[in-house]
């Protein structure tokens, strides 16, 4: 994932009040299926926004995307992701508008794919033979399955910061395996820690600004 583009997202990972959150970022494999995490700084009139998300939550699956299919439900979660006034809709009297918005798709699975064939190579035949086949064969496929997670970066600018009064998260409409977001929000009140569900998919700013 590219450096957070904004010094206050950046501090807010690494405040002391998050410790988890000071750890370097997650390895693909340790997140939580249906639970993505959001990173949102808000300072004046700019909002910048950071989104980590299994791709169990965005597509319905995690392994290397090989069936057109596959590759059709990729290309058009990116560009749902890249259209963040549809995920997280702002009140419209804050005139916000996007600045930059990037979605990109991590996995490791062919990373893994590559591992298994330097470890199974042709100098353990042998070994793979008395092992048994379909166990290998069970193995293998786990390793191809890997792990993937979207991310996505906004910038956005406000005219009237002071009409921010709620965030509504249509992610999960977009998104229906997504169940909840863990969102860290940074602003002039300091770091918060809100679960958002996709039972109450909406954010009451007041008092948090």
């Amino acid at each position: 994932m590219k450096t957070l583009r904004i010094t206050a997202i950046a501090a807010l990972l690494a405040t002391p009040l998050f410790p988890a959150l000071a750890q370097e970022q997650r390895a693909l494999g340790a997140h939580e299926h249906g639970v993505g995490t959001l990173d949102i700084a808000i300072e004046g009139g700019r909002i910048e926004i950071a989104l980590r998300a299994p791709g169990a939550d965005i597509v319905g699956f995690e392994h290397a995307a090989a069936s057109e299919a596959d590759r059709a439900a990729v290309t058009a979660a990116l560009a749902k992701l890249e259209d963040p006034l549809q995920l997280f809709a702002l009140p419209e009297a804050a005139g916000c508008s996007v600045v930059s918005a990037h979605a990109e798709l991590e996995s490791d699975a062919f990373e893994h794919e590559d591992e298994h064939d330097e470890d199974h190579g042709h100098e353990n035949e042998d070994a793979h033979d008395d092992h048994g086949h379909d166990d290998h064969a069970e193995e293998h496929d786990d390793h191809i399955a890997g792990h993937s997670e979207f991310h996505a970066e906004y910038a956005l600018d406000c005219t009237a910061p002071a009409a921010l009064s709620q965030i509504g998260f249509g992610y999960f409409e977009a998104f229906p395996n997504a169940l909840e977001l863990e969102l860290q929000l940074l602003s002039d009140q300091g770091a918060q820690a809100i679960e958002i569900t996709r039972e109450a998919p909406v954010l009451d700013l007041a008092g948090r600004l």
